[in-house]
């Protein structure tokens, strides 16, 4: 009885193979390389931009609910305009708000102080417990966003012009303690994005 030859392959026919499955998995490892760095831009992409929608509304919210209520400062000798922007107190901008949410029934209003300040290239909102503070009384930072080159604002007044600096020259003093704005312009220049403007109507 003829004995059956076995087919094998030959050592070529494993080389050419091998080199065909190394070229597939480089290409594959490639494709797979691409497709994470992808995904890794694309969630800081999207992390960038949430930030960005998360710090334009706290500002839109704040202007919002702008309250006429002047606050005491420091020392409780004098009054501090429901808003102001005076860059001596190292805040670019001070404000009384409305509508702060109170979910765990805290004894306190719902009003709430607020400012702004840039360091360092960062965007700082910062809030106090009460209205009228002491010296004992510490802000509550919340840093919001990153890569801020500048903030401006701008207030339009009764008479529709505008004006850099709040309360307006022509109605410092006892005048602008509970005076607001009846829209406010936010110019945000940010690194990356370039600038973001948003204008705000202001309750009246």
């Amino acid at each position: 009885m003829a004995r059956s030859r076995e087919s094998a392959f030959t050592l070529i026919e494993v080389l050419v193979a091998v080199a065909i499955f190394g070229i597939l998995a480089a290409l594959a490892y490639g494709a797979l390389g691409s497709t994470v760095s992808s995904a890794e831009m694309l969630t800081v992409r999207m992390e960038r931009l949430a930030a960005i929608q998360r710090t334009v509304r706290y500002l839109v919210d704040d202007f919002m609910q702008l309250a006429p209520r002047p606050v005491r400062d420091e020392l409780g000798d004098n009054l501090v305009p429901t808003l102001r922007t005076d860059f001596e107190t190292n805040y670019a901008l001070e404000l009384t708000r409305g509508g702060w949410n109170n979910p765990a029934g805290l004894p306190r209003g719902t009003l709430q102080r607020v400012a702004y300040r840039l360091e360092d290239g960062e965007l700082v909102r910062y809030y106090w417990p009460v209205l009228d503070r002491t010296l004992s009384n510490e802000p509550v930072a919340h840093a919001l966003l990153d890569g801020v080159a500048n903030v401006e604002f701008r207030f339009m007044q009764e008479n529709g012009e505008w004006t850099d600096d709040w309360p307006p020259a022509n109605r410092a003093g006892p005048l602008g303690l509970r005076l607001r704005p009846r829209a406010v312009e936010i110019v945000v220049s940010l690194d990356d994005e370039g600038i973001i403007s948003r204008l705000i109507e202001v309750a009246p």
